[in-house]
């Protein structure tokens, strides 16, 4: 039986489709297509192309050039999960004579290695690959122009460092590893390092004409790793919804989420965007969106996912420049959401075997100094700590094996959380991070640090 979430209403999808032919027309594509996926499910594509009667579809191939960042990062988590490398580690442990083997696999991930942006001349996206066979060609006689870990500068030469590393840990080559490790367990069987037909040309639209010429598609060589990838909208969408949700067989959800936490500060005039583990983030209209943007000469392709909406748009053109790919893409984003927000899940009470007495007596107000704040459970035995009133740290904490919660969020991530009982068992304060959460506002005999004054509270 088909559910009402499987398909859009003809007004949604008539907004879609409208957007994508202004991006189509405006942005003098000869081609474009977009995509919408549900909660991990495609629920519509449309496209728009010069040739009358020949439009592309979800099946088509575009070339998706920085996108192919994200699934290079994921083979790099995916190494850290099995215990073969720690982020914090210098990649001189791994992958040995580079002359930049100080900078750690974290600071590749998320940019902030001080790496250069490109690589020595020429163009090395439209060049082939042997002209620079070895990654000291890559990287040059100078490849650092920032210091190592202060600030986020992107650079196309540290994914390619991620793409040799792959190879010197798993032994097999970057497209080898790509392959069995994400494309065939998502099922994203039209996602190659090299097109296979149906594909689009990539083509060049003079800025000033409408007339246009066609671009090289170049086989990257040792580059691959920072923008080889062809793909479609619809495996796009497949792989937006691992990016909401993680996949056992590839990803785990926690390394997921972590790979869309900040990972270094953004640059100066770019508050509204910021980048995680190979993902980008950016904020726009009251959302949160996590992706990747993609471009080589001849085509543009953006993913955005909104994990809060589970909504995400795939925008794809074969046009050197010109479709706002990343815009659309998050235009088709909030079409849908504000069209058709998400149902919440059902309330239902906690599993009988989650909730305890002990749990139960620890709900309600706790008050640090004078702030009041609200405890309540949440699933797992988890408790959620929040202000009542004004502005406040709110976090969740997961419960741990031991006793205790830690903070998995805002100010308190990381924090423990611990209940402190008196001698006779009963609970005097919860102790958070030094701070003491009391159940009356500085009551005498409370375990106040700095104490309470004997005359107590008082008026004027």
């Amino acid at each position: 039986m088909t559910s009402p979430f499987d398909t859009l209403l003809p007004s949604t999808e008539r907004a879609l489709l409208h957007r994508v032919a202004v991006a189509q027309s405006e942005g003098r594509s000869p081609s474009f297509v977009g995509a919408v996926a549900r909660d991990g499910a495609m629920v519509w594509s449309g496209s728009r192309s010069c040739v009358d009667g020949h439009d592309p579809d979800a099946d088509t191939q575009y070339r998706i050039g920085s996108l192919t960042k994200t699934f290079t990062a994921v083979l790099v988590m995916r190494l850290r999960d099995e215990g073969l490398l720690d982020l914090n580690d210098p990649l001189e442990k791994h992958l040995s004579g580079t002359g930049v083997g100080d900078v750690t696999i974290a600071q590749l991930l998320g940019h902030s290695a001080g790496l250069a942006a490109e690589t020595p001349a020429p163009w090395w996206e439209r060049t082939p690959g042997p002209v620079r066979p070895e990654l000291a060609d890559v990287l040059g006689d100078d490849p650092l122009v920032h210091p190592v870990g202060r600030l986020h500068h992107y650079s196309n030469p540290g994914y390619t460092l991620l793409g040799s590393l792959v190879e010197a840990v798993r032994g097999v080559s970057w497209e080898e590893a790509l392959r069995g490790e994400i494309l065939e367990p998502l099922g994203m069987t039209r996602t190659s390092a090299q097109p296979v037909a149906p594909h689009a040309g990539g083509w060049a639209v003079h800025p000033w004409a409408d007339v246009m010429l066609p671009e090289p598609s170049e086989d990257l060589g040792v580059m691959a790793p920072a923008g080889q990838l062809w793909s479609t909208a619809e495996d796009l969408c497949r792989f937006a919804g691992f990016l909401a949700q993680g996949d056992d067989r590839v990803l785990s959800a926690a390394s997921v989420e972590e790979m869309r936490t900040p990972a270094a500060p953004p640059g100066a005039g770019e508050w509204e965007g910021g980048y995680g583990l190979g993902i980008q983030l950016l904020r726009k209209g009251g959302r949160t969106l996590v992706g990747h943007t993609g471009s080589l000469p001849g085509f543009v392709a953006c993913l955005w996912v909104s994990v809060e909406d589970g909504v995400a748009a795939v925008a794809l053109a074969n046009a050197t420049s010109g479709p706002l790919t990343s815009v659309v893409a998050s235009d088709l984003v909030r079409i849908v959401a504000d069209a058709e927000p998400r149902f919440p899940e059902p309330w239902r009470p906690l599993p009988a075997a989650e909730v305890d007495q002990e749990l139960l007596e620890l709900t309600g107000p706790w008050y640090w100094g004078t702030y009041a704040y609200g405890l309540r459970l949440g699933s797992d035995r988890s408790v959620i700590l929040e202000p009542l009133r004004g502005a406040g740290r709110r976090a969740t904490f997961r419960a741990l094996p031991d006793g205790g919660w830690i903070g998995l969020n805002g100010y308190y991530a990381g924090e423990k959380l611990r209940v402190v009982r008196r001698a006779d068992g009963s609970v005097s304060h919860l102790d958070l991070a030094s701070f003491v959460f009391t159940r009356e506002p500085y009551e005498q005999g409370d375990a106040v640090p700095g104490g309470v004054d004997e005359a107590g509270w008082r008026g004027l």
